[in-house]
């Protein structure tokens, strides 16, 4: 079993802060190639004068040797794929070659060492979660196409939608939203098979009702086997298609089209499906939804007679795709959470036993070839970094950010259990100020995490970054309580129909622990959140009594679960609310914040971007209106172009400058060297 060794770095007096977080690179999956030999990964830099991003491929040496740049003509080469051949490098790209701009995302190629990337194609609608064939000359993708309309006609239908003078957008779908994006009007996700040689397309849903998810499809929602000639894919087989809705798995034939069902059951969630070497089974995703919506996703494998079977079902994990077999066929590789870290995992199917082969930190993601495995990982104290699993332990293969993490201190952080709801053990993570000194007071800035079937760990964080809030002077504290993933299934379910209720004991539980910590600055002590952890301290301005937290900070928190309803995902809140707000209407407001507003007293920071559709705008503003019209001290930072989250580095910039402002204002402002 490999263990991730976190290095000692040299450090300097340089605090890391919103600059240094946005001048590091940052690492996408790997692929290996087919020998072992290079890793190849998109790697992204951000500039904060041009307020942009350049992604670009890189190669790196699994046996020794500095990193190379393979790209550099492109703006965002991403999701590259090494052929089984060794010969090629697919990528996606948007360029500007032989005279024609990409409108849509297209498939590119370049040889390994090197020369001009070549366009495939084009394909008109935009190519996206491909997969090469074993034979290496043709690719299967994904594009967005209008059902009704002939392959050749595809681009006319494109060109007719693009010149449109109307703008609404027309639809009588159950999903047509996704996190930040409209979906594809009257467009649906079909599968395709791409020559690379003839650069000719063919739709193998054309003229049929198949197709993929609509909420994002990628390529673990497909596999091709082994001798190229079938594709097995997870499907809604709803008439209408839902998010939430239980998937099942069938094979299309690439030569005939011809479509058969594998597996199909009410009860039943299946996706993920990967084949064997040799063929003879399928791997597969299943979570037995019968028994609840939140059933974890089990291993399990299908063979070639149609019967299948759980393999995973008394270890209580959540099973993740992708999944590998190794080359006996005997074991699946995956990535699964536990106790706030996420490990790589080997389950022996003989056995029925699962063990990890890399401990986290955090697996991002991995790649398997001959006899190698690649782990793109991260940690607290570091961002994600690419290292090869041998015998002797595990070796880093690239040192892109090295020079720039050893330019900044960085505080330690550590796991503590407290006694939380029901007398739990829950989980509690603590960054510490680079220059903690127990013998001073520190204040204390709890970060709530969102989900809530999420869990904080031993893992970097682009958006919220622990570094950064430690380096301000806090002392971090994050707590997994109720309701989060890691910690098996009846933890994770604890929560539902009574949102908040075992939450709020446990993170009441951490700040009465850290009170008796005589580091602790009782009279610093603030609360933030994103998303459901925006929920939390929303909730807890109604439910905590003034004083006990100076401030609070709600990004994208859910304020109004009866307004939720205009959000992307709005069948899943009766689900874990325990009932729609038509049906028992003193159920749900029981469960919102906005019920309780008459007991708000404490400052709040409400932060929101209007294009997210997870938590709409709508209910941040609800928030902040409400916080003025009481009298309470209320601030808005309101992102016109920023979805959940705040990807751009001039908007990072501003949200952390905000952050903390709003902090130091209201008398929680960290001093850098404690008191």
């Amino acid at each position: 079993m490999a263990t991730d060794p976190t290095p000692r770095m040299k450090n300097t007096n340089r605090a890391f802060d919103v600059e240094a977080l946005w001048a590091l690179d940052r690492i996408a999956e790997p692929s290996l190639s087919p020998d072992g030999a290079q890793a190849v990964a998109s790697v992204t830099r951000y500039s904060m004068d041009s307020n942009k991003a350049q992604s670009s491929l890189w190669l790196f040496s699994t046996l020794g040797g500095e990193p190379r740049r393979l790209t550099e003509a492109g703006e965002k080469d991403g999701q590259p794929q090494w052929s089984p051949r060794g010969d090629l490098i697919a990528f996606t790209a948007r360029r500007e070659q032989g005279g024609t701009r990409d409108e849509e995302t297209q498939l590119y190629v370049i040889a390994p060492d090197g020369g001009e990337a070549r366009r495939v194609g084009p394909v008109a609608t935009g190519v996206e979660s491909f997969k090469w064939f074993p034979d290496g000359r043709h690719i299967a993708f994904v594009s967005w196409v209008w059902p009704d309309r002939k392959a050749a006609a595809q681009a006319d239908a494109l060109r007719e939608f693009k010149a449109r003078k109307e703008s609404a957008y027309v639809t009588d779908e159950a999903v047509y939203r996704f996190w930040d994006h409209h979906i594809p009007m009257g467009r649906v996700p079909h599968l395709h098979v791409l020559d690379v040689a003839t650069g000719k397309s063919r739709d193998l849903f054309e003229g049929t009702a198949w197709e993929l998810s609509r909420a994002e499809p990628d390529a673990n929602s497909y596999d091709i086997s082994p001798d190229g000639r079938r594709i097995a894919f997870a499907f809604d087989p709803g008439t209408e298609k839902q998010l939430g809705a239980c998937y099942a798995l069938a094979e299309v034939d690439v030569k005939t089209r011809r479509v058969q069902t594998l597996l199909q059951d009410a009860d039943w969630d299946f996706t993920a499906p990967r084949y064997s070497h040799g063929g003879h089974h399928l791997a597969f995703l299943a979570g037995h939804q019968a028994q609840g919506h939140n059933q974890p996703n089990r291993l399990a494998v299908l063979d070639q007679s149609g019967h299948w079977a759980v393999f995973s079902e008394d270890w209580d994990h959540e099973v993740s795709a992708p999944l590998r077999w190794t080359a006996d066929d005997q074991t699946v590789l995956f990535a699964a959470e536990d106790r706030g870290c996420r490990h790589l995992w080997q389950f022996m199917l003989g056995d029925r036993v699962a063990e990890p082969i890399f401990q986290g930190g955090h697996v991002g993601s991995f790649s398997v070839a001959a006899d190698f495995v690649v782990v793109n990982h991260d940690s607290v104290q570091f961002p994600p970094r690419l290292s090869v699993l041998s015998d002797d332990g595990v070796r880093r293969i690239e040192a892109l950010n090295d020079e720039r993490l050893a330019a900044h201190r960085f505080g330690r952080h550590e796991e503590v259990t407290i006694t939380g709801a029901r007398g739990d053990d829950v989980q509690m993570w603590l960054i510490y100020p680079p220059d903690f000194d127990p013998k001073k007071k520190w204040p204390v800035m709890h970060v709530i995490h969102g989900g809530p079937h999420t869990a904080f760990g031993d893992s970097w964080h682009w958006r919220w970054n622990h570094q950064a809030f430690a380096a301000q002077g806090y002392v971090v504290a994050c707590v997994n309580y109720h309701g989060s993933s890691s910690f098996g299934h009846e933890f994770l379910d604890s929560i539902t129909g009574h949102w908040a209720e075992y939450e709020l004991q446990d993170i009441e539980a951490g700040t009465d622990w850290l009170l008796k910590k005589r580091w602790v600055d009782a009279k610093r002590i603030v609360a933030t959140g994103g998303s459901y952890g925006g929920y939390m301290v929303a909730w807890m301005n109604g439910h905590v009594a003034p004083g006990r937290y100076q401030a609070y900070v709600c990004h994208a928190g859910c304020f109004d679960w009866q307004a939720m309803y205009a959000d992307d995902a709005y069948n899943w809140h009766r689900k874990e609310l325990g009932a729609a707000y038509w049906e028992d209407p003193a159920r749900v407001a029981a469960q919102s914040p906005i019920s309780f507003a008459a007991h708000f007293k404490t400052p709040t920071l409400v932060i929101h971007g209007q294009l997210d559709y997870r938590v709409p705008d709508a209910q941040g503003l609800a928030y902040y209106n409400t916080l003025k019209s009481l009298g309470v001290p209320a601030r808005l930072v309101w992102f016109p172009d920023e979805n959940h989250w705040v990807l751009k580095p001039r908007n990072s910039r501003l949200w952390y400058g905000e952050f903390f402002a709003w902090l130091a204002q209201h008398g929680s402002g960290a001093k850098k060297k404690g008191r």
